[in-house]
């Protein structure tokens, strides 16, 4: 029973944080979107399942960075609000992290159309 306990409460928690992020957050706001219809795309177009989950899984990953990066610059913004270039780097290698994985999404993309 502990487990389901702590299993729910993983899930309450994770939860708040994407509604957090979405009420924060417009760059997430703006990938929910842009997966939506990536997805929808993807769901309509004459694509093997393994494409398809491919295209899907790559979408979920650019949320899953977006809401690390969201973590990372609140965090940093808590510690301080002095401009500092350790802190700046920070931010920059969250938002790196969300490129990267838009890009991985965007090659798969390119590859599957063209292929």
């Amino acid at each position: 029973m502990e487990f389901l306990r702590r299993l729910k409460l993983r899930c309450i928690w994770s939860w708040a944080g994407v509604v957090a992020t979405w009420t924060s957050e417009h760059s997430f706001r703006s990938w929910v979107w842009a997966n939506l219809v990536s997805g929808a795309v993807a769901l309509i177009l004459p694509l093997s399942p393994g494409e398809r989950a491919l295209i899907l899984a790559l979408g979920i990953l650019i949320l899953a960075a977006e809401l690390l990066n969201t973590a990372i610059e609140d965090a940093v913004d808590y510690i301080s609000t002095e401009d500092h270039p350790l802190a700046k780097r920070a931010k920059d290698a969250g938002s790196a992290g969300v490129a990267v994985a838009a890009i991985a999404a965007g090659v798969a993309w390119v590859v599957i159309l063209i292929g």
